[in-house]
């Protein structure tokens, strides 16, 4: 079963696996604020859901829904000229404040799947990765750029870690740690990263365990 970029798994607890991140092409959604934390992007009272799915129409809810919770006019997300776009162009210092996952589920489930910005928080960096979203750090004035050039398509790379801007053909380079770039390229999260190691993690299990008779059973196994 597919849902918002997550595949569930038929085993318990309905976990979900990441799907290998997909090259696209689409104009940004400008976010120009800095300083954006968690509890900005996901306020607490909403932070009740089980799964990673149903958190996206309370993504910056303080901001999107006056007290009535009806839609304001002026914030950039109820504008229809940029729903869809799976890209989010924002400012310095995006993700701090607490460590919470669900900003990144509610922003997975929105719909977006880059997030470029001058810096993130580290936590809410490594958050991204491992539920599929590619932050992508560029410097200050190409971030400016992109802001003053809205109407840009930006064709999102990561094998080549690049983005090109059309139809000015202009390439901006990004770096990601390969770890990371692997993660994303293949779909997994730690755990996932872990498993790819199975049948050594086995051998070296029952190796340690020969002496007391113990037998390693694999995982397909288990479940």
């Amino acid at each position: 079963m597919f849902e918002n970029g997550y595949k569930y798994s038929i085993y318990p607890l309905n976990l979900t696996i990441m799907e290998p991140f997909q090259n696209f092409e689409s104009k940004a959604t400008p976010f120009p604020y800095v300083n954006v934390d968690t509890d900005q992007i996901i306020p607490k009272q909403f932070l009740k859901l089980t799964q990673k799915i149903g958190f996206g129409k309370y993504l910056f809810y303080d901001w999107r829904y006056n007290k009535n919770g009806e839609p304001k006019n002026d914030f950039i997300l109820n504008n229809p000229t940029y729903s869809g776009n799976p890209i989010l162009l924002t400012l310095d210092n995006f993700g701090s404040g607490s460590s919470r996952e669900h900003a990144v589920w509610a922003i997975m489930d929105y719909g977006f799947r880059v997030i470029i910005s001058p810096s993130f928080a580290d936590i809410f960096y490594s958050n991204c990765i491992k539920n599929g979203i590619l932050p992508i750090i560029l410097a200050k004035k190409e971030i400016e750029y992109l802001f003053d050039n809205p109407d840009c398509i930006i064709k999102v790379d990561l094998k080549k870690q690049q983005v090109e801007l059309k139809p000015i053909l202009r390439q901006l380079k990004f770096q990601i740690d390969p770890s990371k770039k692997k993660m994303l390229l293949e779909g997994l999260d730690e755990i996932g990263m872990t498993l790819q190691l199975e049948s050594h993690i086995s051998d070296y299990e029952n190796k340690v365990h020969n002496d007391f008779n113990i037998n390693v059973l694999p995982r397909s196994r288990l479940i």
